[in-house]
């Protein structure tokens, strides 16, 4: 559990959240397999918002951390994990806040953006970019490895890599492999073009997860976007260029 940890029902799902600081208000949207502690407690963006005079909220994503477990893939499409970000601006009586997602967080974030353009004011999408409209594929994989008996008899690097990590973030591994198994809803570059309020896009430059930055910038009237050199998808999240181009932007 992290640090001053509050709950809420997200129709009818517990969902765990974190604030911290004072000021204008930005909910951090964390990754798969991830959680709010690991995501932005953990790379200090927490302490870099809050430094920068930000109230900063963040929480598990259902399935995910503390917050509720649910088994039934349909229950983790990326429209319905954007209620439950939406769910909590309300809950905290926020009618507009800055919003940041990191990988799954950006596409949820993305959906959010969408679907309730009047309570983002601005937006972050980091650690997936073009493949936001593509998809990125292995879900499958991913779900099975995440489902295997142990990591050993995982066989497909990158789906191991995520077994891996989901281990180390003490993940319930069964509730992911359902999330991982809907929460990837691709994204039409006619739904992007309707987004009007600023946006920028980051990546790490060897992220194969996120692909190419400028697919998405292109995609969304006005967003700006930045390659974070030499960063992969996992070192990417708390990379001081990433920090200072978001602190840039939301400035």
């Amino acid at each position: 559990m992290f640090a001053g940890m509050h709950k809420f029902n997200s129709g009818g799902v517990e969902i765990v959240y974190d604030e911290a600081g004072a000021g204008p208000p930005i909910l951090l949207v964390h990754g798969f397999a991830s959680n709010a502690r690991v995501n932005w407690r953990d790379t200090s963006w927490v302490r870099t918002l809050t430094e920068a005079g930000r109230r900063v909220i963040s929480f598990d994503h259902r399935g995910h951390g503390e917050s509720g477990k649910l088994y039934d893939s349909a229950l983790y499409t990326a429209a319905q994990m954007a209620e439950d970000a939406r769910r909590l601006l309300d809950h905290l009586g926020i009618a507009q806040a800055d919003v940041m997602g990191y990988s799954m967080g950006a596409r949820v974030s993305a959906f959010l953006t969408i679907a309730h353009p009047q309570r983002v004011r601005r937006a972050v999408f980091a650690g997936l970019a073009s493949r936001m409209i593509t998809g990125v594929g292995g879900a499958e994989a991913i779900a099975l490895a995440l489902e295997a008996p142990s990591r050993n008899s995982v066989s497909d690097t990158r789906a191991r890599a995520f077994r891996i990590f989901a281990e180390q973030t003490g993940s319930d591994l069964r509730a992911l492999a359902a999330c991982i198994r809907s929460a990837r809803d691709k994204i039409a570059i006619e739904e992007l073009a309707v987004i009007r309020v600023p946006v920028l896009v980051v990546a790490g430059a060897d992220d194969d997860v996120a692909g190419d930055v400028g697919t998405l910038v292109r995609a969304i009237p006005g967003a700006k976007g930045v390659t974070l050199p030499n960063r992969n998808h996992m070192n990417a999240v708390g990379d001081r260029g990433f920090k200072e181009a978001v602190l840039a932007f939301l400035a």
